[in-house]
């Protein structure tokens, strides 16, 4: 039996959408692109979407039209994928890392205000795992001190905070379309907010710094980038999301399924889900006995792939990455919380088509090897 990490969810219909825009002449900025983009601020509930081809690129553009720029700080977490820090580098400014809350594994609120300084102007909070942060509290510090909210969001697209849609919080939010996201368009991302300004200036650099309604196309009022997503990739993404809902339904079941069958396993700590929100489901991470870290952790991992089983560490802890230790002198022991959780955590296997065979395997598999270490 060989089980992947992850693996696209994709049918027939999201391969005809895509032939179908090859059949004409329109490759870039058509009528899928625009489709596309209504529809994912349909779903989450702002007034305004810019698709781009990733969700780093639309992370930049956001950084870039609230102003921040080289001297300024941004608080964020070090418990995300790199990009949610490195977006900051791009214009200069500095992040500012926040130990996490060791349950919900996003950024501990109850941290920010001690490191708010007066070059702080904005909060770049990540939904980690599909898990929304506290955006209560969030958004009543960003309010207190006048910063910019930023929702980093590219593992969320349909998670739930207290009925809302994440994507919709802060002054602008981010959806990513990797293959291994809820939806996929291939290589993607998108801009979300409700300030028009935002969206326009986001759409003006991802096209080049041409006007936001492209009329003159040789016409640059600004600096911009080619941050463009492609017609093949919004007609996939258009396709994906139409049947969103039952991704989102298929995912929640192999979770739950994990969640039955790890109870067996009393060493393994399942993912924790806050009352009150609703999970999309983006990775199923796991954290390892305290006793089963570094060396040992990655032994589980060479060897479940011994018998097919494809995991991986997520995330690791981004102050300790050899660019951000050589940059800014971060050591082991800054963050300690996150350093512990960096250090056990264990993505298994999941996807939307998972079989529940092939969880058992997975979960006996996994079984086996901690008796024996």
């Amino acid at each position: 039996m060989k089980i992947p990490l992850s693996k696209p969810d994709i049918n027939g219909a999201d391969r005809k959408a895509v032939i179908e825009v090859l059949k004409t002449p329109y490759l870039s900025l058509g009528k899928k692109y625009v489709e596309f983009q209504n529809e994912v601020s349909k779903f989450a509930g702002v007034k305004y979407a810019v698709a781009t081809n990733s969700g780093t690129s639309a992370l930049h553009l956001i950084v870039k039209a609230l102003g921040i720029k080289k001297g300024d700080e941004v608080i964020t977490t070090p418990f995300s994928f790199i990009a949610s820090s490195n977006c900051i580098l791009y214009e200069g400014a500095t992040p500012v890392f926040v130990d996490i809350d060791e349950k919900t594994l996003n950024i501990d609120v109850s941290k920010i205000e001690e490191k708010i300084t007066k070059k702080t102007k904005a909060i770049l909070a990540v939904d980690v795992f599909s898990q929304p942060a506290d955006w209560d509290a969030l958004k009543k510090i960003a309010k207190k001190y006048n910063l910019f909210l930023i929702e980093d969001s590219a593992e969320a697209l349909g998670s739930e905070y207290k009925g809302k849609k994440c994507g919709s919080f802060g002054d602008a939010a981010v959806f990513a379309f990797y293959p291994n996201k809820v939806i996929t368009t291939g290589e993607g991302g998108a801009v979300l907010t409700d300030n028009k300004n935002i969206a326009d200036v986001c759409r003006s650099m991802a096209n080049q710094g041409r006007e936001p309604k492209g009329e003159k196309w040789l016409s640059h009022i600004r600096l911009g980038y080619n941050y463009r997503l492609d017609e093949m990739s919004a007609a996939l993404g258009l396709a994906q999301i139409k049947r969103i809902k039952e991704i989102i339904k298929k995912r929640n079941k192999v979770a739950k399924l994990y969640g039955q069958k790890l109870k067996s396993i009393k060493e393994i700590e399942t993912p924790f889900v806050n009352p009150g929100n609703k999970l999309s489901w983006f990775v199923y991470v796991v954290k390892l006995p305290k006793r089963l870290v570094g060396n040992k952790r990655d032994n589980i991992i060479k060897e479940m792939e011994k018998v097919g089983i494809q995991c991986n560490y997520y995330f690791q802890s981004i102050h300790l990455q050899p660019f951000y230790k050589k940059e800014f002198g971060y050591k082991l022991g800054d963050y300690p919380v996150c350093e512990d959780i960096s250090g056990r955590t264990l993505a298994l296997p999941f996807f939307n088509d998972l079989k529940e065979k092939e969880i058992d395997f997975v979960v006996k598999s996994l079984a086996t090897l901690l008796k024996k270490k």
